[in-house]
């Protein structure tokens, strides 16, 4: 029995040899392991955002402007109720009631409503008969596009006809009210026509200035009460107040337009109170101008003649000025190394404010050297061709080009690069890293 118990004794130990030899492998191995394989990191790394990793996950219902897209609550507005309409043939009441009320049930588009604007344009339901009236329209929408992806503004693209007898010029009012229903969070709706486009992608409309009118067009009372004319303002880029005033304009404006029975007789009318109107048909600008004229008491410090600056700018005395005025901005930031840094595109709004006290001599209007808030190619007719007659045709598909591309550069210039002939929409340059080294970005 000695030999089993010495045979049992000697097992044990002849066990654990086996066991630590192969630990020491083991540990000889996982040595060589992690010297070649980096060892895992299960901390969070410098990209992820630190406050969303120590508190709740990303709340996917808010915007980026901190309002929530994600609530509405069943507290009726007035879009519950049945007698609503967006069409021009009921007139909407109590509009100013309504929209407050709305906001008060949407708290978080409340903060900044008074700023917040949408823009509204468009064009005909059909393709254009100009052959390259389509990519023109294309390239006039981009820069709409980016124009408010710059400042942070909803934009909305209308290619239908809203009301079947209200089209050309006229085809815009049903827009602009359905727009002003659709959006009671927005306090401003800024109607663009589809042949203008913004040429100072860095401007924004001075709203302050605005804050005791309900409505905003380029125009001049001298050319409406002295001159009687109906080019004494530009009905194709306006600013309207999301209100009940501006409700009850749009129905009285509108009533000029074709769905009136009255139309033919209110062509007659423009006609005989404007000598320089030349075509019989009312239109949306001459009936605005009338309004002006014949009820001052009523609607003119209601709205407000834009004359300091291009609300809208006409093409034929912009257009030849862009390459001057590239220079003179080129020329200011030689001298302004901050004006070069480069930087992301959100933060745009701050490179313009630098600029603006370098460009207290540019002037403004005609003659400026100052980049024009809109180039209005009126008379050009981009998507049918038929331009006015006192227009050739390559001149005005010239100057859009040139436009675009004037417009295209500041842009660009947030990635990288620019369009190095203006005439030439194919050309791009990399723009080179050129801060001086004793002086840095700033």
């Amino acid at each position: 029995m000695a030999k089993p118990r010495n045979r049992s004794f000697w097992c044990l130990p002849d066990a654990f040899l086996v066991f630590g030899v192969a630990f020491l492998a083991l540990l000889l191995v996982a040595s060589f392991w992690s010297f070649f394989t980096p060892t895992p990191n299960f901390e969070p790394t410098v990209t992820d955002p630190p406050s969303k990793l120590s508190m709740n996950p990303v709340d996917c219902s808010e915007s980026g402007f901190g309002v929530n897209l994600k609530s509405d609550p069943k507290d009726p507005t007035f879009y519950d109720d049945p007698e609503m309409s967006y069409s021009l043939e009921k007139p909407v009441k109590d509009w100013d009631q309504k929209r407050a009320e709305w906001l008060k049930h949407h708290p978080s588009f409340a903060a900044g409503a008074r700023e917040r604007i949408v823009l509204v344009t468009g064009s005909q339901p059909k393709p254009c008969k100009n052959p390259i009236g389509d990519h023109l329209l294309l390239r006039f929408f981009k820069n709409k596009v980016d124009y408010c992806r710059i400042h942070g503004y909803d934009i909305f693209y209308n290619n239908l006809l809203l009301h079947p007898k209200m089209g050309s010029y006229w085809a815009k009012l049903p827009v602009v009210k359905a727009a002003m229903l659709a959006h009671p969070e927005a306090e401003w709706i800024w109607w663009v026509d589809s042949d203008a486009l913004f040429t100072d992608m860095e401007f924004k409309l001075p709203l302050e200035r605005y804050k005791n009118h309900n409505l905003v067009v380029h125009g001049w009372p001298k050319l409406i009460y002295e001159k009687k004319s109906w080019t004494s303002l530009n009905a194709g880029v306006f600013l309207i107040r999301n209100c009940q005033w501006s409700m009850d304009l749009i129905n009285t404006w509108s009533s000029m337009g074709p769905m009136s029975k009255d139309y033919e007789k209110w062509g007659q009318i423009q006609r005989l109170t404007f000598k320089d109107k030349l075509f019989p048909e009312s239109d949306d600008q001459s009936a605005l101008v009338y309004l002006l004229y014949t009820e001052k008491e009523k609607y003119y410090d209601h709205i407000y003649l834009e004359g300091e600056f291009y609300f809208e700018g006409y093409w034929v005395e912009i257009v030849g000025g862009y390459e001057n005025t590239t220079e003179r901005y080129l020329e200011i930031e030689r001298g302004a190394p901050k004006l070069r840094r480069r930087h992301a595109e959100k933060v745009s709004e701050q490179y313009a404010a630098f600029r603006e006290e370098f460009l207290k001599e540019a002037g403004n209007g005609k003659g400026s050297w100052r980049r024009p808030l809109i180039t209005h190619f009126t008379g050009c007719q981009p998507c049918s061709g038929d331009h006015n007659l006192m227009y050739a045709g390559e001149s005005c598909w010239n100057g859009m080009v040139k436009a675009l591309n004037f417009a295209d550069n500041q842009v660009l210039r947030k990635y990288g690069f620019v369009h190095s002939d203006l005439h030439d929409s194919s050309t791009v340059t990399e723009i080179p890293f050129d801060y001086p080294a004793d002086e840095g970005p700033w």
